[in-house]
């Protein structure tokens, strides 16, 4: 079975945005699990942050509708851990302001129960705050 993988200038957008909006460059994971293994909160996560990497670096579909970059919290356990120097929390980053940007408009928080707010992961709240006002 043959996988076609786009190079970063063969047509992969999500991976020019990512590299270009967290400075890393993707390419650099070796898929070593490092991150995942350290992460606090990978237990919460529905794709461990190597596999989430891979995914965009492969171009595979549905990152952008992961829970994996909502669930991080930017500890920086994985950048402390990763043997190649990666900034997996500013890839995480990266991905939340993509998600906003291009699937979604901020929340309109005024328009918001209670009970939805609640739902909100925190991390949404500060990127649509962001988003606001940059």
């Amino acid at each position: 079975m043959s996988m076609k993988i786009a190079a970063n200038g063969g047509g992969n957008t999500l991976l020019q945005k990512v590299e270009a909006l967290s400075g890393q460059q993707l390419a650099n994971c070796y898929q070593c699990g490092t991150c995942s293994g350290g992460c606090p909160l990978a237990g919460a996560m529905d794709l461990l942050p190597d596999m989430l990497i891979r995914h965009i670096s492969f171009g595979l579909p549905g990152v952008l509708e992961r829970q994996t970059f909502w669930v991080c919290v930017g500890c920086d356990t994985c950048v402390d851990r990763c043997p190649r120097g990666i900034d997996v929390a500013r890839v995480m980053e990266a991905l939340r302001q993509i998600h906003l940007r291009e699937r979604h408009d901020p929340p309109a928080l005024a328009h918001l129960t209670d009970a939805q707010l609640g739902e909100l992961p925190p991390i949404a709240l500060v990127a649509s705050l962001r988003r606001s006002t940059s």
